[in-house]
Order: structure tokens, then sequence, then C-alpha cells
């Protein structure tokens, strides 16, 4: 059995960070069933917390793949397939140009942009339908998927633009989110892997940690049906609140700001 297991799971961690990692998947999934937001952010700090720098985002990645496209498919039917259809192009652009790049962002700069949006896009004026638009969603698309492959937080950002998008409506919003950060997720496999990283080292604990997923959605889901769309809305904006606040706070500590 405990060869078995040394073999599916990494061997450089112990029994209880791995439970720990496993039950973090289940609870931030269901958080973000419930809240729209949130859970991809609190696991990636829990991650940085117990795992090795250089598998933190893309196993995080892996992981969110899984639990966004198990989202999606539990909410099809509020998916904005309008919205996903000029989504997915700017994916790949994003994708594409980070692969060129792989650069050093300054990443305190990179967190002071994203929580600076954020916050715009929650408490300033409502942007202009073009903004929001196809050419405007291609753009947003491709900015954050670039980032998204080197700072892994951009769930936030993209969360508050299709929230725009969806008029605060909150199962085409959770809907249409979870399917446009499945495709964001989604290159990681490809670009990382093509950078060296040895995703079969990690499969084992991703894939236990995908189903624990399924298991936090499905709760989660429940509770978001019995939330009303202006509820969700304050909840979901506090959220977000609450992660740019954290942003700026992670930046500052930096000693950049």
């Amino acid at each position: 059995m405990q060869a078995a297991l040394d073999v599916i799971l990494p061997t450089d961690m112990s029994g209880l960070l791995i439970i720990m990692l496993i039950a973090s998947a289940m609870a931030t999934s269901a958080l973000t069933a419930a809240m729209g937001i949130g859970g991809g952010v609190l696991l990636l700090a829990i991650m940085a917390l117990v795992m090795p720098p250089a598998a933190i985002i893309p196993v995080h990645g892996m992981v969110q793949l899984g639990s966004n496209a198990n989202r999606a498919l539990m909410t099809l039917k509020y998916i904005n397939l309008r919205v996903i259809l000029w989504f997915l192009p700017g994916v790949i652009i994003g994708a594409w140009l980070a692969s060129l790049v792989l650069i050093d962002l300054p990443l305190p700069l990179v967190q002071i942009c994203i929580a600076g949006f954020i916050l715009l896009l929650c408490w300033g004026p409502a942007i202009p339908k073009v903004a929001t638009g196809r050419v405007g969603t291609l753009l947003a698309a491709a900015l954050t998927s670039f980032i998204s492959l080197f700072v892994g937080a951009t769930g936030p950002l993209v969360a508050a633009f299709i929230k725009q998008q969806q008029a605060g409506e909150r199962l085409s919003t959770v809907a249409t989110f979870a399917a446009a950060m499945s495709l964001q997720h989604a290159p990681k496999a490809l670009v990382y892997g093509a950078a060296g990283f040895v995703f079969s080292e990690w499969l084992g604990l991703i894939l236990i940690m995908i189903a624990a997923g399924v298991l936090g959605t499905w709760a989660g889901l429940r509770m978001l049906h019995r939330l009303s769309d202006q509820r969700f809305g304050m909840i979901f904006n506090l959220l977000l609140t609450l992660l740019a606040l954290r942003l700026i706070w992670q930046a500052a500590s930096s000693g950049w700001v």
C-alpha cells in the first residue's frame, strides 16, 4: 500500500501536508462555487506555504483547470457562449506570447495593477459596453492569460470583468467565469511542460485534489442556488475587494511601494 502511495504522491511531502492540500482543494472549490470567487487565490496561498516554489503555479494551474472545468460542466446551461467564443482566441494569443518570453515580470507592479483594476470594476462606474464587448473580451483574455502564466493570480480580475458583462446575474457569472478560467488554465500544462516541469511527479496529487474539488463544487453550487442575485453581488464584491487589498498588502510588504 505504501509503495503504491509513493508512486502516485510526492515523496518529499508528509502525509499530513498532502491531506491538508486535498481538504483545501475541497473547501476552496466549495467557496468558489458558492460565492463565485476566492477559492483559487486562497488555494494558491495555501500551496505557497507547503510546496516547492517551482511546483506551485503549474500544479495550482492543473488543479484549478480540473475544478473550473467541473464547475462549468455542472452549470453548462448558464454559460454565456458568446463571451467564451471571444475569450478563447484571447487565451491562445496571451499564452503564445508568454511562451515566447517567459520573463520575470516585477511581481509587485503586477499585483498593484491587478488590484487597481479589480477595485475599479467593483466600485467604479460601469465600464463602457464596448469594453465588455467582443474585442474587449478578446483583449482582456489575452492580457490576463499572459500574466497568469507568471503570477497565477488573475482570477479575481477575470471574475470582476465577467460580473460586469453578466450584469451581476449570479448563475451566468459563476458558470461563464468557470468556463473562462478552464480555458485560461489549460495552456499552463503545455507551457510549463515545454519549459521542463515534470508533471508526472505530481500527477497523483493533482488528480486527487481535482476529485476532492468535485465534492466541494457540488456543495457550493447547492448554496449558490439559495442566494439572491443582490446578496450574491454584495458578497462577490466584498470578496474581490479583500483579494485586491491582499494584493496591495503583498506588494507593500515587498518594499516596492
